[in-house]
Protein backbone atom coordinates (compact mmCIF):
# COMPACT_ATOMS: atom_id res chain seq x y z
CA UNK A 1 0.00 0.00 0.00
CA UNK A 2 1.17 3.55 -0.80
CA UNK A 3 2.89 5.19 2.19
CA UNK A 4 0.75 8.33 1.99
CA UNK A 5 -2.44 6.24 2.09
CA UNK A 6 -1.14 4.35 5.10
CA UNK A 7 -0.55 7.60 6.92
CA UNK A 8 -4.02 8.90 6.11
CA UNK A 9 -5.63 5.75 7.54
CA UNK A 10 -3.79 6.01 10.85
CA UNK A 11 -5.48 9.32 11.74
CA UNK A 12 -8.85 9.28 13.48
CA UNK A 13 -11.24 11.85 12.02
CA UNK A 14 -13.55 13.96 14.17
CA UNK A 15 -17.34 14.02 13.78
CA UNK A 16 -16.99 17.45 12.14
CA UNK A 17 -14.61 16.12 9.50
CA UNK A 18 -16.65 12.99 8.83
CA UNK A 19 -20.14 14.46 8.58
CA UNK A 20 -20.17 18.26 8.53
CA UNK A 21 -17.11 19.76 6.84
CA UNK A 22 -17.75 18.40 3.33
CA UNK A 23 -21.46 19.37 3.18
CA UNK A 24 -20.52 22.90 4.30
CA UNK A 25 -17.90 23.05 1.53
CA UNK A 26 -20.43 21.98 -1.10
CA UNK A 27 -23.12 24.44 0.01
CA UNK A 28 -20.84 27.45 0.47
CA UNK A 29 -18.81 26.90 -2.71
CA UNK A 30 -22.01 26.33 -4.70
CA UNK A 31 -23.54 29.55 -3.38
CA UNK A 32 -20.30 31.43 -4.03
CA UNK A 33 -20.10 30.17 -7.62
CA UNK A 34 -23.63 31.43 -8.28
CA UNK A 35 -23.28 34.79 -6.51
CA UNK A 36 -19.84 35.47 -7.96
CA UNK A 37 -20.71 34.35 -11.49
CA UNK A 38 -20.79 37.99 -12.77
CA UNK A 39 -17.33 38.56 -11.25
CA UNK A 40 -16.06 35.31 -12.75
CA UNK A 41 -17.39 36.33 -16.17
CA UNK A 42 -15.72 39.74 -15.94
CA UNK A 43 -12.46 38.07 -14.91
CA UNK A 44 -12.67 35.69 -17.87
CA UNK A 45 -13.06 38.64 -20.23
CA UNK A 46 -10.23 40.64 -18.63
CA UNK A 47 -7.78 37.74 -18.54
CA UNK A 48 -8.56 36.94 -22.19
CA UNK A 49 -8.01 40.58 -23.18
CA UNK A 50 -4.77 40.97 -21.20
CA UNK A 51 -3.18 37.53 -21.56
CA UNK A 52 -5.11 35.63 -24.22
CA UNK A 53 -6.07 31.97 -24.08
CA UNK A 54 -6.27 29.76 -22.18
CA UNK A 55 -7.93 31.89 -19.51
CA UNK A 56 -7.67 29.18 -16.86
CA UNK A 57 -4.31 27.89 -15.65
CA UNK A 58 -4.36 24.32 -14.37
CA UNK A 59 -1.61 22.46 -12.57
CA UNK A 60 -1.34 19.06 -10.91
CA UNK A 61 -1.20 19.24 -7.11
CA UNK A 62 -1.29 16.57 -4.37
CA UNK A 63 -4.54 16.46 -2.43
CA UNK A 64 -6.18 14.25 0.18
CA UNK A 65 -4.03 11.19 0.87
CA UNK A 66 -1.44 12.51 -1.60
CA UNK A 67 -3.76 11.79 -4.56
CA UNK A 68 -3.16 14.27 -7.38
CA UNK A 69 -5.79 16.58 -8.84
CA UNK A 70 -5.79 19.57 -11.17
CA UNK A 71 -5.87 22.94 -9.40
CA UNK A 72 -7.59 25.73 -11.35
CA UNK A 73 -6.64 29.41 -11.26
CA UNK A 74 -7.01 32.41 -13.49
CA UNK A 75 -3.96 32.79 -15.67
CA UNK A 76 -1.49 35.46 -14.50
CA UNK A 77 1.53 34.92 -16.79
CA UNK A 78 2.16 35.24 -20.51
CA UNK A 79 3.82 32.66 -22.79
CA UNK A 80 6.97 34.57 -23.72
CA UNK A 81 9.87 32.34 -24.75
CA UNK A 82 13.55 32.78 -25.52
CA UNK A 83 15.11 32.37 -28.97
CA UNK A 84 15.23 28.58 -28.46
CA UNK A 85 11.51 28.37 -27.74
CA UNK A 86 11.96 27.78 -24.00
CA UNK A 87 9.57 29.57 -21.64
CA UNK A 88 11.15 32.50 -19.83
CA UNK A 89 11.35 32.39 -15.99
CA UNK A 90 8.06 32.85 -14.12
CA UNK A 91 9.14 36.22 -12.72
CA UNK A 92 9.68 37.56 -16.26
CA UNK A 93 6.34 36.22 -17.54
CA UNK A 94 4.33 37.53 -14.57
CA UNK A 95 2.63 40.65 -15.92
CA UNK A 96 1.52 43.78 -14.07
CA UNK A 97 -2.06 42.62 -14.52
CA UNK A 98 -1.09 39.20 -13.18
CA UNK A 99 0.52 40.74 -10.10
CA UNK A 100 -2.70 42.62 -9.37
CA UNK A 101 -4.68 39.40 -9.72
CA UNK A 102 -2.42 37.64 -7.22
CA UNK A 103 -2.26 40.54 -4.76
CA UNK A 104 -6.07 40.62 -4.57
CA UNK A 105 -6.34 36.78 -4.60
CA UNK A 106 -8.80 37.06 -7.52
CA UNK A 107 -6.68 34.56 -9.43
CA UNK A 108 -7.82 31.88 -6.94
CA UNK A 109 -11.57 32.21 -7.57
CA UNK A 110 -11.68 29.18 -9.94
CA UNK A 111 -10.63 27.04 -6.97
CA UNK A 112 -14.26 27.31 -5.85
CA UNK A 113 -14.91 24.67 -8.51
CA UNK A 114 -12.18 22.49 -6.98
CA UNK A 115 -13.96 22.81 -3.64
CA UNK A 116 -17.40 22.06 -5.08
CA UNK A 117 -16.22 18.91 -6.82
CA UNK A 118 -14.33 17.62 -3.76
CA UNK A 119 -10.67 18.16 -4.67
CA UNK A 120 -10.32 20.82 -2.01
CA UNK A 121 -11.95 22.30 1.07
CA UNK A 122 -12.58 25.92 1.97
CA UNK A 123 -10.11 25.52 4.85
CA UNK A 124 -7.04 23.28 4.87
CA UNK A 125 -3.32 23.27 4.07
CA UNK A 126 -2.65 24.94 0.74
CA UNK A 127 -2.01 22.45 -2.10
CA UNK A 128 1.67 22.76 -2.98
CA UNK A 129 3.66 21.51 -5.96
CA UNK A 130 3.96 17.80 -6.75
CA UNK A 131 7.72 18.34 -7.01
CA UNK A 132 7.82 19.04 -3.27
CA UNK A 133 6.62 15.58 -2.24
CA UNK A 134 10.09 13.94 -1.97
CA UNK A 135 11.27 16.78 0.29
CA UNK A 136 8.70 16.45 3.08
CA UNK A 137 9.65 14.77 6.32
CA UNK A 138 7.55 11.75 7.34
CA UNK A 139 5.67 13.98 9.77
CA UNK A 140 5.04 16.69 7.17
CA UNK A 141 3.37 14.18 4.84
CA UNK A 142 0.46 14.20 7.31
CA UNK A 143 -0.56 17.58 5.90
CA UNK A 144 -2.27 15.44 3.26
CA UNK A 145 -4.47 13.74 5.86
CA UNK A 146 -7.07 16.43 5.16
CA UNK A 147 -8.25 18.03 1.94
CA UNK A 148 -6.12 21.01 0.85
CA UNK A 149 -7.79 24.37 1.30
CA UNK A 150 -8.46 27.68 -0.39
CA UNK A 151 -7.14 29.17 2.84
CA UNK A 152 -5.54 27.69 5.93
CA UNK A 153 -3.90 28.22 9.30
CA UNK A 154 -0.52 28.95 7.67
CA UNK A 155 -2.14 31.54 5.37
CA UNK A 156 -3.53 33.57 8.28
CA UNK A 157 -0.29 33.27 10.25
CA UNK A 158 2.27 34.74 7.91
CA UNK A 159 1.43 33.09 4.58
CA UNK A 160 4.53 32.99 2.35
CA UNK A 161 6.34 35.50 4.57
CA UNK A 162 7.26 32.64 6.95
CA UNK A 163 9.99 30.04 6.44
CA UNK A 164 9.05 26.62 5.08
CA UNK A 165 9.66 24.70 8.31
CA UNK A 166 7.34 27.00 10.24
CA UNK A 167 4.69 27.04 7.52
CA UNK A 168 4.54 23.24 7.31
CA UNK A 169 4.31 22.98 11.10
CA UNK A 170 1.33 25.34 10.95
CA UNK A 171 -0.29 23.00 8.42
CA UNK A 172 0.21 20.10 10.83
CA UNK A 173 -1.24 22.15 13.68
CA UNK A 174 -4.42 22.55 11.62
CA UNK A 175 -4.57 18.83 10.86
CA UNK A 176 -4.42 18.10 14.61
CA UNK A 177 -6.94 20.80 15.56
CA UNK A 178 -9.48 20.67 12.73
CA UNK A 179 -12.80 21.82 14.22
CA UNK A 180 -15.78 23.89 13.11
CA UNK A 181 -14.71 26.83 15.29
CA UNK A 182 -11.16 26.58 13.95
CA UNK A 183 -12.45 26.80 10.38
CA UNK A 184 -14.67 29.79 11.20
CA UNK A 185 -11.74 31.53 12.86
CA UNK A 186 -9.53 30.99 9.79
CA UNK A 187 -12.22 32.19 7.37
CA UNK A 188 -12.79 35.39 9.36
CA UNK A 189 -9.05 36.10 9.60
CA UNK A 190 -8.67 35.39 5.87
CA UNK A 191 -11.39 37.92 5.04
CA UNK A 192 -9.60 40.71 6.89
CA UNK A 193 -6.19 39.76 5.46
CA UNK A 194 -7.56 39.85 1.90
CA UNK A 195 -9.16 43.25 2.55
CA UNK A 196 -5.93 44.63 4.02
CA UNK A 197 -3.75 42.77 1.47
CA UNK A 198 -1.40 41.79 4.30
CA UNK A 199 1.35 39.12 4.17
CA UNK A 200 1.12 38.97 0.38
CA UNK A 201 4.42 38.50 -1.43
CA UNK A 202 4.72 37.62 -5.10
CA UNK A 203 7.39 35.94 -7.20
CA UNK A 204 10.95 36.62 -6.10
CA UNK A 205 9.68 38.73 -3.17
CA UNK A 206 9.05 35.47 -1.28
CA UNK A 207 12.07 34.97 1.02
CA UNK A 208 11.61 31.20 1.46
CA UNK A 209 11.67 30.51 -2.30
CA UNK A 210 10.84 26.99 -3.45
CA UNK A 211 10.69 24.17 -0.90
CA UNK A 212 12.63 21.69 -3.04
CA UNK A 213 15.51 24.13 -3.58
CA UNK A 214 15.56 25.15 0.10
CA UNK A 215 15.63 21.52 1.26
CA UNK A 216 18.34 20.59 -1.25
CA UNK A 217 20.53 23.38 0.12
CA UNK A 218 19.78 22.30 3.67
CA UNK A 219 20.71 18.67 2.94
CA UNK A 220 23.93 19.68 1.23
CA UNK A 221 24.83 21.97 4.12
CA UNK A 222 25.01 25.08 1.97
Amino acid sequence: MDEKKKQSKTRKKSFFEKHIKRPIDVVLSGIALVLLSPVLLIMVILVHMKLGSPVIFKQERPGLGGKSFYLYKFRSMNDKRDKDGILLPDEVRLTTFGRKLRSTSLDELPELWNIFRGDMSIVGPRPLLVEYLPYYTEEELHRHDVRPGLTGWAQVNGRNVTAWDERLQQDLYYVRHCTFLMDVRIIVKTFFKVIKKSDILIGNQIPAGRLDIARKKKRSGK
